[in-house]
């Protein structure tokens, strides 16, 4: 038993060194106020999480609406002129992107891009797994 748990920390380990991506990858773009009125909740302000690390989704993600509240686990991967932090971060879906066609996979709120990217104008490649 000892055995398998070090395996598994080792494996872990490993992958987060290596860049092994667990999640599903897509892109995503900075978006600014105003936020409302949103598709999911109108014009409540309670539905922005703290920190307003929020997302609007595009229509892979928007599943006719059920994606309002989910959550996502999201991290910059890469981008041109090398944008990323290391941050990881957790982030809400609020809304469905306003855009046609939408310019990427997740638009983060400004707070929530700056909080994983150098670049407030980058389209970055992004990790995102649901929590």
């Amino acid at each position: 038993m000892a055995r398998m748990a070090i395996a598994i920390v080792a494996m872990s380990f490993l992958s987060y060194e290596a860049g092994i991506v667990l999640g599903d990858i897509g892109t995503a773009t900075s978006y600014n106020p105003p936020y409302l009125p949103t598709k999911c909740h109108g014009n409540r302000q309670d539905q922005f999480p703290p920190g307003n690390l929020f997302v609007s989704v595009s229509e892979g993600l928007w599943d006719n609406g059920a994606a309002c509240g989910r959550r996502y686990r999201l991290r910059c991967l890469s981008g041109k002129n090398r944008p990323c932090k290391e941050e990881t971060i957790d982030v809400r879906v609020v809304d469905f992107c306003r855009k046609s066609p939408c310019p990427s996979t997740i638009l983060l709120s400004s707070d929530a891009f700056s909080a994983v990217s150098h670049s407030p104008s980058a389209k970055i490649n992004v990790e995102y797994i649901q929590i």
